[in-house]
């Protein structure tokens, strides 16, 4: 770790962690919180993957590489990562083909057909790379249980509206020499150092030891959010990856107000218990929702990814990506002769009852937030 002028030319940027004095007053309260939350919740837990499309692109100031982040980084598994791409490139060669621009209509095409058939975690179109990133989700936990947001992470948005923000993470710049607050220079140094847990599969230890070595440098995200609930004095993740807390609560909303009583086929007693729960958390915007004897706590989350001298680190051989791309699953199913029409609801009562009541519950949550009820 290096402050701001101890030479750090000396040292491929990529491997700096550059600490430097925080000046902006909101930075400044956000490095302080940070530092409390060491004291706090000092146990470093989770380190769940994540991935998301970036492409490196040239700046014309100094002409220098950098990789930046797409819109939406959190996907489950790198199949889905990729599946983000190929809609990246379909938006883009829309566009062009609006312009009128040919050339990268036909790229961009041709670029979102490849993913459709290949599990492709890196191409070029165009001049430019782009790759699937990984990242690792790292949650801080206490005596008190897991951390919730501190008072400087952004909440702006009013309840069932978050979604209308702007993604925080979509043009994100992976610099890992950017400079950085005491606090988050020590969280990136001990997440560094932190290749593997015990407990790890020896493929996962394996493959967590050789990225420590090819992938030596790290750059922080802006934090994620989800809602975890407690069971057993364990704590399991809820809902998914969100950019704001207020996301956050409107997912679990959404979960409460319509997918569990539609998939879970919840009596009318309790679809009123879990209504009330989702009008009480609008309502409160609080960090905790205790009903029909479940704890639920709104989570911070941070998220770390690896950089090397060739960008940022893709998937591991390890990591879990059950999925196929989208034809070959096509191709797949028409060859074992799936026929999809078996599962047609109209053949089966309940689960046409199922949709049905989805497909409301949806429609009245929507017409809510949009204020039209």
């Amino acid at each position: 770790m290096q402050g701001e002028c101890d030479g750090a030319d000396r040292v491929p940027p990529y491997r700096t962690i550059r600490v430097a004095p925080l000046a902006e007053p909101v930075a400044a309260m956000a490095d302080e919180e940070a530092w409390l939350a060491r004291e706090r919740y000092p146990v470093l837990m989770g380190f769940r993957p994540v991935f998301g499309p970036a492409r490196e692109r040239r700046t014309e100031a100094d002409g220098k590489a950098r990789w930046q982040l797409l819109s939406y980084f959190g996907a489950p598994t790198p199949q889905s990562a990729r599946d983000g791409l190929g809609s990246h490139f379909r938006r883009r060669a829309h566009e062009a083909r609006e312009a009128g621009d040919e050339e990268t209509r036909a790229a961009c095409q041709a670029a979102a057909e490849r993913l459709d058939r290949e599990a492709l975690d890196e191409l070029t179109v165009l001049g430019e790379r782009y790759r699937v990133v990984r990242a690792e989700n790292v949650i801080r936990s206490g005596p008190a249980g897991p951390e919730p947001p501190r008072p400087s992470d952004p909440d702006p948005a009013a309840p069932g509206t978050a979604r209308r923000l702007p993604d925080r993470t979509a043009g994100f710049v992976l610099d890992a020499a950017a400079p950085t607050g005491p606090s988050e220079g020590i969280l990136k140094a001990e997440l560094l150092a932190s290749a593997h847990r015990e407990g790890d599969e020896p493929q996962v230890r394996e493959d967590a030891r050789r990225a420590a070595v090819t992938h030596p440098g790290g750059v922080l995200l802006p934090p994620a959010f989800l809602f975890a609930e407690e069971e057993c004095g364990a704590w399991r993740s809820e809902t998914g990856d969100s950019g704001t807390p207020q996301e956050a609560r409107d997912s679990l909303t959404m979960l409460l107000r319509v997918l569990a009583p539609a998939l879970q086929n919840l009596d009318e007693a309790t679809r009123a218990v879990y209504k009330e729960a989702a009008d009480r958390l609008d309502e409160e915007r609080g960090v905790e929702l205790r009903f029909a004897g479940r704890r639920l706590r709104l989570v911070r989350v941070e998220r770390f990814v690896r950089i090397g001298p060739d960008g940022p680190e893709g998937p591991r051989p390890s990591d879990y990506d059950p999925d196929e791309p989208v034809l070959v699953q096509d191709e797949r199913m028409r060859a074992e002769e799936v026929d999809v029409e078996d599962e047609d609801e109209a053949d089966d009562p309940e689960l046409a009852a199922r949709v049905a009541l989805l497909q409301r519950l949806t429609e009245e949550e929507l017409a809510r937030r949009n204020g039209d009820t």
